[in-house]
Order: C-alpha cells, then structure tokens, then sequence
C-alpha cells in the first residue's frame, strides 16, 4: 500500500525552488527513489553510453542497426554507438526492443541485484562485481536499479571511465612485454644454434674417439687369442728359460690387456656422455617449441580486435574451427587467476565460467554447471583427484568435450585457448593426442 501511495505523489524537483545554499547530502535525503527499475530512455546519456559500449557488442548493434535502419554505416562502429544512444534517449520501438534484450541477457545479474535493499547495498555489490571484472551484467542492472540514486550512478560512471583507461594501459604493457619476449626467443634461437655446434663438434670427436676405441677393443680380443694360444704352449714348455721367456711376455700381454680394458671403460663414458648431451639437446628443443606456442598464442589474443558471433554448437566442434561465442567451464586452477582467464576468454567471444574443484565451490554443482556449458577445461596439475575423475565421468556421460591441460599459467591458458579458438585441436569422443604436447583431449 505504501508503494502506491509513493508512486502516486508528484515529483518535485528540489533543484528548481532556488535553494542553492543546500548541501548535496541535505538534498539527497529529499530525493525520491522509483518504486520500479529505471528503463533505458529514463537514465542521463552518461549513464546511457557506458551501457551502450559495455553491455552491447558490435555484432548486436549491428544486427539492431539493420533491423531498425540506421542511417549510420555498418562499418563506422564510433557512428553506429551515437546513433544508438540516440535513438533511446526517448521510449520508441529501438530503445524498448533494447531494454528487452539486455533485461533476458542479463537476467542472472539482475536477480542478483534484485537482493540489495538500499542505495549503499547497490554500490557495495557494484563493486565487488567490478573487482572480479564481471562488469556488463552488473553495470546493467545497478544503473536500472529502483534503489540506486544519481550519486551512485555517477560514482559507477567515474569506475567505468577509468576502467577503460586501464584497458588501454594493460594493452601497451602486454605489447611491450610481447616484444621482450620476441626479443628474448631471437636471443634463446641464438644461444640454441651455438650449443647446436658446440654439441656437433663434440659428438664428431666423441664419433672418433669412439671408433679408436672399437679398434683397441678388437685389438684386444685378438690378445687374448694369442695369449689363450701361449698359455697352451707354456704347458708343454719343458726349459726354464722358456718359461722365463714366456713370462714375461705373459706379463706384457696382461698389461696391455689392462690397457685396452680402461679404453674400454672410457668407450663407455664417452658413450654416455653422448646420450646426455643428446638429452640436453631435446629439452632445448622441447622448451623452444613451448615457448614458441605461447609467443604465437599471445600474439593472436593481442592482435584480436572483433570476435565474430558464431553460435556455438558442440555437435559440430570436429567439423569448423570456430568455436566462439561459447560457453566453456573451467574445473581447477587458482582461482587469483580466474579474472584474467576470463578476460582473455572474452577477447576471444568465450564465455567462461569457473568452479574451483572443490575448494570452496561444492562437487555436488559440477553436474548443473557442466549441463550449461559446451565443453570443460581442466589444468591437470592443479585440481583435486575427486573433482578431476567427476569432470571425466559427467563429460562423457553427457557427450561434451573435456579439454585437460598441464600448466596453470596465463600464458598456458591462453595458448588453449586460442588453439581451441582456431580449430588446431580437434574435439572428439575418443582419445586426441595434442599435435603440440600442450594438453590431451581424452576420457
């Protein structure tokens, strides 16, 4: 009842009396609050623009842009974003028709906004959607809420506006820290090319002195003919000086006998020696080529400026080598990371989504969350033995493709992440070997 009395006063507007010796606090406490969720055409065009670039893709605008005819081209993104916020800054078919599809896109958000009960409750949640970089869901539903007064929105703007700033900074930062790590394989391929010859020159003299060594040992086993031969005679030798005789070339025998054993024995370290070095040589290799993977993974992700909107269909995954605009769950990991792995997932039109493996997040939810998305992620070396066998089961029980990975990093995880992206792994039923030893698909 009290609400029906509330939505039929008049609003007054305190601005207009002339009382400007008011503080803002003063007038804050006068100021009347909706008794529904503001529409779009309702709110300040500071507040419409930000949701306008942060809740819509371009793929949307397009698609709004052809289906109402905008004047503005479809290829001048700055022009289509103007039109648009222009369009709904009054109620019309374009600015309902928006409201409508970011009140289904972002309904998850919205009920959980829905919880808070004041003005502060709607920044504190803000906030802390923002911290975890869950930002366009949350911004649409805390600028449309029926509790949220104008200084909220303005403190919401001002955290957008300097959030977009940040994006630009972290790209320099990533591009420069792409270059040092072009610079450093320049010099790693360098260092690899001279241990290269260092270890050719060394297995050709170690060839050598092997070969030398295989001709002694031969020499040898014909010593120990003669010497079998002698020993023959000695027993048929009836003179003293005869035995002498034959002694003492015995005892010559024996020493190079003892002679050719110790070659013998530095045939073999030398023989070790070589498979140690031919070890060293293919993890050299092996290195280079995980570091070359992430180098290439992180140039895509960086140079990735537009995601298409492909629907995603698990059924086809063995058939195109898009597999955008997904939703992928990731089981495991560290969840300090979880924020970042998004961000690199939505650059990619990735929808990501996490559970912990148990930390803190229940087993007993993999089954639902594993139904929502299109195929699971799982770092092997970093989830628990139970959460690991339970994802294996659920994906094959459901038909959806498990992707397992070793490493934890961002630099792993976006390596994955672009292969899947770009087709270079095929999603299967059955046993994938990994063409790049990143990870295996298996059940």
């Amino acid at each position: 009842m009290n609400e029906c009395l509330i939505s039929e006063l008049p609003i007054i507007d305190l601005l207009s009396t002339g009382s400007q010796d008011l503080s803002h606090s003063s007038r804050s406490d006068f100021e009347l609050l909706p008794t529904k969720r503001s529409k779009i055409w309702e709110l300040k065009e500071a507040n419409r623009c930000p949701i306008v670039g942060t809740c819509l893709s371009m793929d949307e605008l397009v698609r709004f842009a052809q289906r109402y005819h905008f004047s503005a081209s479809l290829n001048d993104s700055f022009s289509l974003h103007t039109e648009v916020i222009d369009r709904i800054a009054t109620r019309n078919s374009v600015s309902e028709a928006i409201q409508k599809h970011l009140d289904l896109k972002y309904q998850i958000s919205l009920a959980y906004f829905k919880s808070a009960k004041s003005d502060a409750e709607v920044l504190n949640l803000w906030k802390k959607y923002f911290a975890h970089g869950d930002i366009a869901g949350a911004l649409w539903a805390a600028l449309t809420h029926k509790q949220v007064s104008n200084e909220t929105r303005g403190k919401i703007y001002g955290d957008i506006h300097m959030h977009s700033h940040q994006m630009g900074a972290g790209q320099a930062i990533n591009t420069r820290r792409l270059t040092q790590l072009e610079k450093d394989y320049a010099e790693l391929e360098v260092v690899i090319a001279l241990q290269k010859q260092r270890h050719v020159h060394v297995e050709a003299k170690l060839r050598r002195r092997l070969q030398e060594t295989l001709a002694e040992i031969e020499h040898l086993r014909q010593a120990q003919k003669d010497m079998s031969a002698l020993q023959a005679r000695l027993a048929v030798i009836e003179s003293g000086r005869a035995i002498i005789e034959m002694g003492q070339r015995l005892m010559k025998l024996a020493v190079a006998n003892e002679q050719l054993q110790s070659s013998a024995k530095q045939a073999t370290f030398f023989e070790q020696a070589l498979q140690v070095a031919n070890g060293k040589i293919a993890e050299l290799t092996h290195e280079r080529n995980i570091l070359t993977t992430e180098r290439d993974s992180l140039e895509i992700l960086l140079q990735s400026n537009n995601v298409s909107n492909v629907p995603c269909n698990p059924s086809h995954f063995h058939n195109t080598s898009q597999i955008k605009n997904c939703c992928v769950i990731c089981v495991g990991g560290h969840v300090t990371q979880f924020p970042k792995y998004r961000l690199l997932a939505e650059r990619l039109g990735i929808y990501l989504i996490h559970h912990d493996g148990g930390q803190n997040d229940a087993l007993s939810r993999l089954p639902e969350m594993i139904n929502r998305a299109d195929a699971a992620i799982c770092p092997t070396d970093c989830v628990s033995h139970a959460a690991y066998y339970r994802l294996k089961r659920l994906c094959k029980r459901n038909g959806k493709p498990c992707l397992l990975f070793k490493g934890n990093g961002i630099s792993s995880f976006a390596s994955v992440l672009t292969q899947i992206s770009s087709g270079q792994a095929s999603l299967r039923s059955d046993v994938i070997e990994r063409l790049k030893g990143v990870a295996d698909f298996n059940y």
